[in-house]
């Protein structure tokens, strides 16, 4: 009876902590979205869709924010749970995001020569640690608060 009590608590916690690392991919992708704006990056997310809209480079970016928390979220759990490991698991994750998105899937996508480090990449790469420092500490606070708010407990 006590492990499918343990049981059953882990497996509602999954859906918590998706919603978690969505919210903060969601927070950490609008920091990067930004970044890309400025650096006149988003043309090549509309790319991705067969579009030229600024708005659907947004939405499209967001979505994949979004779920790239939910993936962050679902691997770090509970390893994430604090600020400093949250944001050292963040950093990690944005950075082989960077690899793994920036430089191999969507250059290969659109056409591009993959694992091309040029000045784009590095301002790519900052943009992409920005996005996992950002995933990992709104995660992290929020799964603080949300905590907090189950247990009825306070830490001040």
């Amino acid at each position: 009876m006590t492990s499918a009590h343990a049981s059953s608590r882990a497996t509602a916690a999954i859906p918590a902590q998706a919603t978690f690392g969505a919210a903060g991919g969601l927070i950490g992708g609008a920091a990067l979205g930004i970044m890309m704006q400025v650096w006149d990056m988003m043309p090549m997310v509309a790319m991705l869709v067969d579009s030229t809209s600024t708005s659907v480079a947004w939405l499209v970016h967001l979505a994949i924010s979004a779920f790239i928390g939910i993936t962050f979220a679902l691997l770090a759990g509970h390893r994430a749970a604090k600020m400093l490991p949250a944001a050292a698991l963040g950093l990690v994750y944005g950075a082989v995001w960077w690899v793994v998105g920036a430089l191999w899937l969507m250059p290969a996508k659109l056409g591009m020569p993959v694992f091309e480090v040029n000045e784009m990449a590095w301002k790519s790469l900052v943009g992409h640690l920005v996005y996992g420092l950002l995933l990992g500490l709104a995660y992290a606070c929020i799964h603080q608060v949300m905590r907090q708010d189950h247990t009825g407990s306070s830490s001040a």
